[in-house]
């Protein structure tokens, strides 16, 4: 019996279904997304369902799932803000963003407030450099020239 429910498989079968049936594999990152939505991150055993599913070995699903900051390894706060510290954007305010909000919610990266609401993610590029600094919120929303005001506004929305 598989820990990913009956939703989740029917969404994966889905994703499976846009690929040649010896690509399976190629659902991988879609299938990790399906299983992160199911759970809030990605335990072992969904990691070790989603390869049973595609025919993978689990250490080659473990190996996308760690690579991408987009999946959660570990549990996370309701909200999990990943600011980039690439280089672009650390020369146009990345970094002093970043140092922004870790006074601001009193946590440093890969850390949650005592709240629960924020986890604090560092990032690569998230492919906006001439918008920086930059962040996404929840792996879905991204926000642009982002200053200390509107960090603080950011914050205050996610506590509501």
């Amino acid at each position: 019996m598989s820990v990913l429910s009956a939703e989740s498989l029917g969404r994966i079968a889905r994703e499976v279904a846009k690929y040649p049936p010896d690509q399976r594999q190629s659902a991988v990152m879609s299938s990790l997304a399906i299983a992160q939505d199911q759970f809030g991150w990605l335990p072992g055993e969904a990691i070790e369902a989603v390869a049973k599913v595609l025919g993978m070995p689990p250490v080659a699903v473990f190996e996308v799932a760690s690579f991408y900051n987009m999946y959660n390894l570990a549990p996370v706060g309701r909200h999990k803000v990943t600011v980039c510290t690439n280089l672009p954007c650390a020369l146009s305010g990345g970094v002093d963003a970043a140092e922004h909000l870790k006074h601001r919610l009193g946590v440093g990266f890969n850390e949650t407030t005592a709240d629960g609401c924020v986890t604090l993610k560092e990032g690569e590029c998230l492919g906006a450099c001439g918008d920086a600094p930059v962040l996404i919120v929840d792996n879905r929303r991204m926000c642009s020239r982002m200053s200390h005001e509107k960090l603080d506004a950011l914050v205050e929305e996610l506590r509501k």
